[in-house]
């Protein structure tokens, strides 16, 4: 199978440039909004093309089964949805590398966007939203404890009027890091003080209520305050929620504007179908992931490569699959070793 990935500003364009080089034959496997949230990426394939199948074996001894079959093994244990378990597959078996870890990056890396979460200076404001209960509101203090640790001027809004304590909790993190804590009550709170609040703030970061992604309602509200004012809109989702209830999710808060996800309780999950999948599904780009409690260093960037680790950590020959400790996922990426005195 031949796959190859197109962006262009619109469907037509893409779709104009996937008949022009594969032919009427092909077959589109998936689509995206581009990185930057204009304009299309799709992966299209062709079945079967025995000329770049001869080439390939020629130049590498054919030698993409292993790797192929490593990243299944692998897929397959997460729980990731078909589909995407075969794409990944496909695209790893073709991407040359010494080991599986490298053609799973590789494959990740054609299939998904790695926007890390701002650390320091920001454009636009980053709203954190998502369903009740998956950490949402101890996220915004991670990502302020982060980028107040690095000298940042840090500005923090809580939207969330609705759960009991939810403002006195990030209040009480906000004391800590010395961090103005501002209140917004609805789209218009917001619409007045993200505008004055970028004056004074290199970044700022809004915490809202937990929404169900079930409820006309809800995604009307998160929809108002997303059109406030202009912010990147982030999905707070537990790294191992079911892969198909991930989907509806992700597919909910995608249409209402979220463009990136960020997975936590990455510590306590063994299976990361689900955030493949939402990632996929929503279009999202993945950011960062929480790795453990704590505030002040719980937080990592993620890309191919530390993804790859986490969906396959052996080595070829290390045994059956099984998966990685979570602390490993500090010593692979390299978390800052920030005082936990928060």
């Amino acid at each position: 199978m031949r796959l190859k990935c197109y962006t262009a500003d619109s469907m037509a364009e893409a779709m104009a440039a996937i008949r022009a080089e594969l032919g009427d034959d092909a077959i589109i496997v998936s689509t995206q909004r581009a990185s930057d949230g204009n304009g299309v990426r799709i992966t299209a394939a062709l079945e079967h093309d025995p000329v770049e199948d001869d080439i390939y074996q020629a130049l590498t001894g054919a030698r993409r089964a292993p790797h192929g079959d490593a990243v299944r093994e692998a897929l397959e244990f997460h729980g990731a949805p078909p589909r995407l378990t075969e794409l990944l597959v496909n695209l790893a078996s073709a991407t040359p590398a010494h080991d599986a870890i490298g053609s799973c990056a590789g494959a990740l890396d054609q299939v998904f966007h790695f926007i890390p979460m701002p650390q320091g200076a920001a454009s636009r404001p980053v709203l954190l939203v998502g369903p009740p209960g998956t950490g949402k509101t101890i996220a915004v203090a991670k990502l302020a404890a982060r980028a107040r640790l690095t000298g940042g001027a840090v500005g923090v809004i809580t939207a969330d009027t609705v759960r009991a304590g939810a403002q006195e909790q990030l209040a009480a993190f906000t004391r800590i890091l010395e961090v103005d804590l501002k209140k917004a009550r609805g789209p218009e709170g917001l619409a007045t003080l993200v505008p004055n609040m970028q004056q004074q703030y290199g970044v700022i970061f809004v915490d809202t209520p937990g929404l169900n992604p079930f409820s006309q309602d809800d995604m009307g509200y998160l929809r108002s305050l997303v059109a406030a004012t202009p912010m990147d809109v982030t999905l707070v989702l537990n790294a191992g929620t079911d892969p198909m209830e991930a989907i509806e999710i992700a597919e909910a808060f995608s249409e209402a504007g979220a463009s990136r996800i960020l997975a936590t309780r990455l510590d306590m999950a063994r299976r990361l179908g689900g955030i493949l999948a939402a990632a996929e599904a929503g279009s999202l780009a993945f950011g960062d992931v929480s790795i453990n409690p704590r505030v002040a260093n719980g937080l990592c960037p993620i890309n191919p490569v530390s993804l790859a680790r986490l969906i396959l950590p052996l080595e070829e020959g290390e045994g059956d699959y099984s998966p990685e400790p979570a602390s490993a996922y500090s010593e692979h990426n390299g978390v800052s070793p920030y005082s936990e005195a928060l």
